[in-house]
């Protein structure tokens, strides 16, 4: 028997169906935001608002149809900033 040594999970990456590749690279996308955060929390909070208003343009502003609990929160604030809109 060969040992290839150890895999990781990027290794090999096969996805079952294109739900389980958005979900991998939703995943991704959060641990990026969680190291950019850890480096500058005032960046990864631009970064998610600005997410959060593109988000909501490119769905036709049903962003909120789609979040509940604290993300909702955010949302809601995020978009009641004029500002936002850009």
């Amino acid at each position: 028997m060969t040992d290839i040594g150890q895999l990781e999970d990027t290794d090999i990456d096969l996805a079952i169906d294109e739900g389980e590749a958005g979900e991998r690279r939703a995943t991704e996308l959060a641990n990026r935001l969680r190291m950019v955060a850890a480096e500058d929390p005032l960046l990864a909070q631009d970064l998610v608002e600005g997410l959060i208003v593109a988000l909501d343009r490119a769905m036709g502003g049903t962003i909120r149809e789609h979040l509940e609990g604290p993300a909702l929160g955010v949302a809601d604030k995020v978009l009641a900033d004029p500002e936002q809109a850009r």
